[in-house]
């Protein structure tokens, strides 16, 4: 990685979202190089390409984080589907993947969803779903609604499976999460004891963030990709995990 691709991820992670005509200005260099630039580094990982802009892979914006690796994520959703049941109520605490499954589910229109995002109850508000929107302190960039509050709610309500949304995972310190508020909500979800499951992409195996949420003692169900890491997998099967491989 040279110099200018160094300093390209470091605006792309400070402003979320930056134009490719904005990044051609600010490195001296012609809108051909940072295309070029850009899908180097969408291929190695480091952030996402949507049309004349690169966002970030650390952002909070739900909008923009859906359109990463979205038809991996949409895999992943048919899967998920597939294991609520008629009429079941379920938590869907928040995340990407998690918000395409909720529109999934409203829109088949069987399901109760039970969710502490603001953003994925706009999201099915034209749906015929029931939804229960859970109460608490409103963050304004990721939509989800957190603190003791929100809590509470979750102790005062009744589901059958819940799916959380993580940042990382490493055999060290389980699954983890950028934002401390959102890991307390998920470790009040865990606490129910109910069918608890994760879905997400394989970039998140390796990762580690700084708040945990839980290990694989407390999930009943993994849903990922192929290439998720053999080792992980192996790991998470011999804590109890049933693993969904999409």
């Amino acid at each position: 990685m040279n110099p200018r691709q160094s300093e390209i991820i470091h605006l792309v992670n400070q402003k979320k979202r930056v134009t490719v005509s904005d990044l051609s200005l600010h490195a001296g260099v012609s809108e051909v190089t940072i295309r070029q630039d850009l899908n180097q580094l969408e291929i190695e990982g480091y952030i996402k390409r949507v049309h004349g802009a690169a966002i970030s892979l650390q952002s909070d914006d739900l909008s923009e984080r859906m359109e990463i690796r979205f038809d991996a994520k949409q895999k992943l959703v048919e899967r998920a589907a597939k294991l609520v049941k008629l009429g079941e109520t379920v938590m869907i605490e928040g995340g990407s993947a998690n918000a395409l499954l909720a529109l999934l589910l409203a829109e088949r229109g069987d399901v109760t969803i039970i969710t502490p995002s603001a953003y994925i109850a706009h999201l099915i508000r034209h749906t015929q779903a029931n939804v229960i929107l859970l109460g608490g302190v409103y963050q304004h960039q990721g939509e989800s609604l957190v603190g003791s509050l929100t809590t509470l709610c979750i102790e005062h309500t009744h589901f059958s499976s819940a799916f959380l949304g993580i940042d990382g995972y490493h055999q060290d310190t389980g699954f983890t999460s950028r934002d401390m508020m959102r890991a307390d909500v998920a470790k009040a979800i865990l606490a129910k004891n109910k069918q608890n499951i994760v879905m997400t992409d394989a970039s998140k195996f390796g990762q580690i963030f700084p708040t945990s949420i839980g290990d694989g003692k407390q999930i009943s169900v993994l849903i990922t990709n192929k290439e998720a890491p053999q080792q992980d997998m192996d790991f998470l099967r011999a804590q109890g995990v049933e693993i969904f491989l999409e």
